[in-house]
């Protein structure tokens, strides 16, 4: 009978975010409405209005964790992407395809783990992503692959520290574990790109 009506509220609560995604795309057609600072105020008003089965299953801190590392990882793709294809330096342009796959996979981890607690996600990197990928695709050659390495090492100094943080403070079990889980690959991540950006002093 508790398998049973967990399996009910884990199903409630992927539809309720089907329902809340949905009403976002088929509302105003601002592409805003799927960045990070739309799903963090979705998710307050989640938290502080709603109850059972049909209210966020998580703390607030915990649902900024989730829209923050699924901000990084659409960033990640996003650029990786735009570098696997303009990178010139054959060491960034494996990086760069290592983050697209490294990186898919974790956000769709992430994404379904987010269905189960009724966390509203991103569906793309928010203005201060999309900002550095243009001025990445401004760039070329011997350019481009230097501000790519050094936004990356950068970028996954932040990301690591605040994996770390959540792999220990993280309330919610499963979002903890998701946190332990992809930190070291993150920390990977990092070490390769410190060497690579070595390398090319």
């Amino acid at each position: 009978m508790k398998k049973l009506s967990l399996i009910a509220m884990m199903a409630l609560a992927a539809l309720s975010f089907q329902a809340c995604n949905g009403g976002a795309k088929n509302g105003a057609a601002d592409s805003s409405a799927a960045v990070k600072d739309t799903a963090d105020s979705a998710n307050k008003v989640k938290d502080t209005t709603t109850t059972g089965a049909t209210g966020i299953a998580v703390t607030a801190d915990d649902a900024k964790f989730a829209t923050g590392a699924a901000n990084a990882g659409l960033a990640e793709v996003a650029i990786g992407q735009l570098a696997s294809e303009k990178a010139t330096n054959a060491k960034v342009k494996d990086f760069a395809k290592m983050m697209v796959t490294d990186h898919t996979k974790a956000n769709d981890e992430l994404m379904a783990l987010a269905k189960t607690k009724n966390i509203s996600l991103p569906t793309e990197p928010d203005a201060d992503h999309q900002k550095k990928k243009t001025e990445l695709a401004a760039k070329s050659g011997a350019d481009f692959d230097k501000a790519y390495v050094d936004a990356m090492v950068d970028g996954h100094k932040k990301v690591a520290s605040m994996f770390e943080d959540a792999s220990k403070n993280c309330k919610d079990p499963d979002l903890k574990a998701w946190a332990a889980k992809t930190l070291p690959t993150i920390q990977h991540h990092l070490a390769e790109i410190e060497a690579i950006q070595k390398g090319m002093k």
